[in-house]
């Protein structure tokens, strides 16, 4: 017997249905006021692509065949692949041991454990380097990128297991399953979207990242775009390199895409209820030192090497007003690009959340694109623009302050996203059916829940703006420094005692930032 025909209007109804309430729902203006959003961010996307298509077939496929741009692959790819490999492992092992294991100094560790953080990878690329030659290249690249970046993990996959029901590992503890065996298959998927997530921002970061990896020697797409653009002015050959970069990225974030977004696999924890600890026994001692190793690597070495420097440096004649003078410059600017990533990013997330279709976390998965743009990039599109279509704000600090948007806007609509996913569902719609404005709903319902969670995205820009190098060097006003571009002066020119106290304070600004994540994800 065939199965019965579904009951409902027919195929072309629907059609005819669905595109009038598609086209309504573009043009409403949340909509409207999306697609502005990420037409503004994604401008140097769109510069890119001009620049490349301007260089022609010919010139691009002679830069592909050269034997460079292989080896620009292999060493971005095999890069990416195992410091994403290396940071999955250790930000889940982590997050694991300090949020469902009975390890001493939980609470110590769960704030420690995120604080490299507040270490540009540029001033952990230069204070390896520093100390020791022997980091430069691949596995060097591997060691300090992981050092520096693991947090990215740790955070979300920590505050997912915190979430996260742990009634159904005791339950499959209870039935026989062993420690592994539950591990594996029980509380791993319980946090494969944080985990995704978290692996996101690494492979971005890693793609687009430049001032590290100059001071390791390492040469990636990144670089090369950099000499590309400051050395050999070649802008054509540069957007062609900056091309390959973001279909490397695309293919990131599709796959991200495909990993996170199937099926939901936990529920919320019960209000109020404590998970069970896994006993480690013997194996308490053995976690603690692997943890307490992981710091002295990734906190240790670079502040020991700072404090080293400082110390035998000429430090001590440089003028105190002129370092404030940068604090402050540092500071305005990353507090100016957090305010406007961050109110940028509430109509993008709200219009995924709300419409929670296919195409509406297609667009907002799309604003990740600019992640993977190296800060050249985004530098010289942004000069480009703003020469062409917006002159009276050539060399003002407003072309740093968007910079930074376009650059970091990424991290506000991580943040902003995850605060929405905590709002029950369907409390706008309780409100409206009580006679409220969709606009008013929003004003007092919806923002008000999710401010902790603006809070955080913004202290998440702010601490990646302050600690920002490439832009800056290409877009701060005439006579303007920041700590990044102060440090950056003295390390190239292998000055680093009097570089030492510029990376000090950039780390002192950025902790306090790091703190409020750290915070948010405080063991209870």
């Amino acid at each position: 017997m065939s199965p019965a025909a579904p009951v409902g209007p027919s195929s072309t109804t629907l059609r005819s249905g669905h595109l009038p309430g598609l086209r309504r729902r573009l043009l409403s203006p949340l909509g409207l006021l999306t697609a502005g959003v990420l037409l503004t961010v994604g401008s140097p996307l769109i510069f890119v692509v001009v620049q490349a298509t301007r260089a022609g077939w010919a010139p691009a496929r002679a830069l592909l065949h050269r034997p460079i741009a292989a080896t620009l692959l292999w060493h971005t790819l095999t890069l990416t692949a195992a410091v994403t490999t290396t940071t999955a492992v250790i930000g889940f092992g982590a997050a694991y041991l300090v949020e469902r294991t009975d390890l001493p100094l939980r609470r110590m560790l769960s704030v420690v454990l995120v604080m490299p953080l507040a270490v540009p990878e540029f001033v952990q690329g230069f204070s390896w380097v520093s100390l020791t030659s022997s980091v430069r290249g691949y596995w060097g690249a591997v060691l300090v990128m992981t050092c520096a970046l693991y947090p990215l993990v740790y955070l979300p996959v920590a505050a997912s297991l915190r979430r996260s029901d742990a009634g159904v590992e005791e339950v499959a503890r209870s039935l026989g399953k062993g420690r592994w065996v539950t591990l594996v298959k029980v509380t791993l998927p319980l946090t494969r979207p944080a985990l995704g997530g978290g692996a996101l921002l690494v492979c971005l970061y890693l793609l687009g990242e430049y001032g590290a990896f100059a001071a390791l020697q390492f040469q990636t797409f990144a670089t090369a775009i950099f000499t590309e653009y400051k050395v050999a002015y070649n802008t054509a050959s540069a957007s062609v390199l900056t091309l390959l970069l973001c279909l490397i990225a695309l293919l990131v974030v599709i796959g991200e895409m495909r990993v996170s977004g199937r099926r939901p696999t936990g529920r919320a924890a019960a209000a109020g209820r404590r998970p069970s600890r896994v006993p480690l026994g013997a194996a308490r001692f053995p976690a603690l030192a692997a943890l307490f190793a992981l710091i002295v690597l990734a906190l240790g070495v670079p502040i020991g090497a700072l404090v080293y420097w400082w110390a035998r440096g000429t430090s001590s004649t440089l003028p105190a007003a002129s370092i404030m003078t940068d604090v402050w410059a540092t500071l305005g600017y990353a507090f100016a690009a957090a305010i406007i990533a961050t109110i940028g990013a509430v109509p993008v997330a709200l219009y995924s959340w709300r419409r929670r279709t296919r195409w509406a976390a297609t667009v907002e998965r799309g604003a990740y694109l600019t992640r993977a743009l190296p800060g050249i990039a985004v530098g010289l599109s942004i000069v480009y623009i703003t020469i062409h279509y917006a002159r009276p704000f050539y060399q003002t600090s407003w072309m740093l302050v968007a910079g930074y948007v376009v650059l970091f806007f990424p991290l506000a609509l991580t943040g902003v996203r995850a605060a929405l996913a905590s709002v029950p569902s369907g409390v706008e719609e309780v409100a409206r059916s009580l006679g409220v404005r969709p606009a008013l709903v929003l004003l007092r319902v919806t923002l008000p829940l999710i401010a902790p969670g603006m809070g955080v995205a913004a202290a998440m820009v702010m601490l990646a703006a302050s600690t920002e190098l490439t832009a800056t060097l290409l877009l701060r006003p005439i006579g303007t420094n920041t700590l990044a571009t102060q440090f950056w002066t003295f390390t190239t020119g292998l000055a680093y005692g009097e570089a030492a106290p510029y990376a000090a304070l950039m780390i002192a600004i950025s902790a306090i930032p790091v703190l409020v994540l750290a915070r948010r994800g405080a063991v209870r």
